[in-house]
């Protein structure tokens, strides 16, 4: 939206340049046209004979340069202003171009940012689903090695079978169990120098 905007910013500001350098060449055309009416105006006081047409001439022509004169000035202080708003108006042309492209560079930066942040993703997201099936399958194994555990922790002669579910506390406890009474029955055969 703002590459947008610019852009129509830049179309106005070429428009009114545009405009400009047209309304300069109306002017310069009506100094050429009052120049070649001067032009005019001379070669007929030159083909007059009487002197008192002459006179009227000079008046005239007089008066037309001064009118003249003054209207050069003004044209020329209109085209010195429309000059230097044409520079101005080139000038925000440059800036508002350099604004675009910098805004286009942006923007490609932004999607290939995005796309290699979607690329993470999707790897992570991969990465995810293998961890998820590798820890659902160690989580099976698990539960097939803890229940084989407790079967052979409570099979064992004199223990009585769990009627809840065990923890692991419980279990550690009952194998830590087995464990000594072992220990203390071998200690006792080697005593009696049982084999």
């Amino acid at each position: 939206g703002a590459i947008a905007s610019l852009h129509r910013q830049l179309e106005i500001q070429e428009s009114q340049l545009r405009a400009m350098k047209s309304d300069k060449e109306t002017l310069q055309k009506r100094l050429r046209e009052r120049d070649n009416q001067l032009q005019a105006m001379s070669t007929k006081f030159f083909s007059l004979k009487q002197e008192r047409q002459h006179e009227e001439i000079m008046v005239a022509i007089e008066k037309e340069n001064f009118n003249l004169r003054q209207v050069a000035m003004e044209q020329s202080s209109k085209l010195a202003e429309q000059s230097k708003l044409i520079d101005e108006l080139q000038k925000t042309v440059s800036e508002l171009q350099a604004e675009v492209l910098s805004g286009q560079r942006h923007i490609h930066q932004l999607q290939r940012a995005q796309a290699a942040t979607q690329s993470q993703v999707e790897m992570l997201q991969h990465r995810e689903l293998k961890t998820r099936v590798a820890l659902e399958c160690i989580s099976s194994r698990f539960e097939r090695y803890r229940s084989k555990v407790i079967q052979a922790t409570f099979s064992t002669a004199g223990s009585k079978p769990p009627q809840v579910e065990v923890t692991d506390e419980e279990l550690l406890q009952s194998m830590q169990k087995i464990i000594n009474e072992r220990t203390e029955f071998h200690q006792m055969l080697k005593q009696k120098g049982i084999k």
